[in-house]
């Protein structure tokens, strides 16, 4: 981890993906994160399975939550809610991913934070935003996706669409954009001192994501199908191609110079003029020539060819890439109970900036007393508190 947000205290009151990547990419980068977690279960990625072999703890908690305290709160009971607002004092920005309208009805809204201190940021993180007539339906990535359009151009032609295997709505829509967005309140707030609400939608975000595609449709007036466009399939010089073996490569060469480059390398000289010609017979050589070797062949011609041509790797083949270890991607995090956990790290790099070792994940609620203190509750206030949470454990 780095200190560049060294002095930056944020509450994290969400759960599961978006926003626990979120704020620990912001951990990572030197951010104090408090996860505010409710009595009973807190964030629900902790009991998911799979577990770290001979644990009951969750391997998808372990790679989201590194460099974070945790505080056990109940938001539904009158001490806990003013409990949040005086931690205000301190960490001054609040990182929500409830349904729209759930902060407003707990009485902890932007308007009731605001009041407590007007320099606060509040980012919420929801399915379609907090206005619209979608607004507080529920859903999950592949409904962001299928709404957006990208889903439906995802797929082979004339097949089936295909839910991409990670989860782009919720980081790319979501996290990355709340991200953005605080930091971005954040600079404001230095300039002009001033707090502010941001409305992070992870439908917004994805359907950001395809302006290209956009505007594409908009100045052509085509329609976009699925396996039919430049990068989802319809080009023979952007594609994926089965090796001899069974197994895929993966060729990017859209640029002129490096379909040339792949014609001469692989010595079909007649090809190079037919790098967008949709002939059923010019993919019926390409792929001719890919299945000519295996995977582990075509990897090493083209090591040193300027193609854009490379191995589509199995997830278990990833960590041994030799770029993959060079720029140090997964990380071992020490557990405390003495054994290593591996888990992927901060893809942000910083060459000038030090950097310090990553802290495991916290225990639910480890730091509820401790933080506590620090912003001047007494032992009674703590123990009255305390005895709350035992008694509430309903989920939000």
């Amino acid at each position: 981890m780095y200190q560049l947000l060294n002095g930056v205290r944020i509450l994290d009151l969400t759960r599961l993906l978006p926003g626990g990547y979120a704020s620990q990419l912001l951990a990572d980068l030197g951010a104090e994160v408090l996860k505010v977690e409710e009595p009973g279960q807190g964030d629900y990625l902790r009991w998911m399975k799979p577990y770290l072999p001979g644990t009951k703890e969750s391997a998808l908690y372990w790679s989201l939550n590194r460099n974070k305290k945790s505080l056990k709160l109940n938001l539904k009971s009158t001490e806990g809610r003013e409990a949040l607002l005086r931690l205000l004092v301190k960490y001054d920005i609040v990182l929500e991913g409830f349904r729209p309208g759930v902060m407003d009805s707990l009485g902890l809204g932007y308007k009731d934070l605001s009041k407590i201190n007007p320099a606060v940021i509040l980012c919420s993180i929801s399915g379609y935003g907090q206005t619209g007539p979608y607004s507080r339906r529920s859903g999950h990535d592949i409904n962001y996706m299928a709404v957006s359009g990208a889903l439906g151009l995802t797929g082979q032609a004339g097949g089936a669409p295909v839910p991409p295997a990670v989860q782009v709505a919720d980081i790319g829509g979501g996290a990355l954009m709340a991200v953005t967005g605080i930091l971005s309140a954040y600079i404001a707030r230095l300039r002009t001192g001033r707090g502010q609400y941001i409305d992070v939608s992870m439908l917004d975000g994805v359907v950001s994501w395809m302006a290209m595609l956009y505007a594409q449709q908009a100045a052509t007036d085509s329609t976009m199908n699925r396996g039919e466009g430049i990068l989802n399939g319809g080009e023979v010089c952007y594609g994926v191609y089965e090796t001899m073996d069974g197994l895929y490569m993966s060729l990017g060469a859209l640029e002129p110079k490096f379909w040339q480059a792949f014609c001469q390398a692989v010595e079909r000289p007649e090809l190079m003029g037919k790098q967008f010609d949709r002939d059923p017979d010019v993919l019926a050589e390409v792929e001719r020539v890919f299945k000519s070797r295996t995977q582990k062949d075509w990897a090493s011609f083209f090591r040193d060819k300027d193609v854009c041509c490379e191995p589509i790797l199995e997830p278990s083949k990833v960590r041994e890439h030799p770029q993959i270890k060079a720029r140090r991607l997964f990380i071992s995090l020490s557990h405390p109970q003495g054994e290593t956990v591996e888990s992927v790290g901060n893809p942000l790099k910083f060459p000038e900036e030090r950097e310090f070792p990553d802290q495991a994940p916290p225990w639910f609620g480890e730091q509820t007393r401790e933080v506590l203190r620090e912003v001047g509750f007494t032992e009674e206030e703590i123990e009255r508190l305390e005895h709350v949470n035992a008694l509430n454990k309903e989920s939000i």
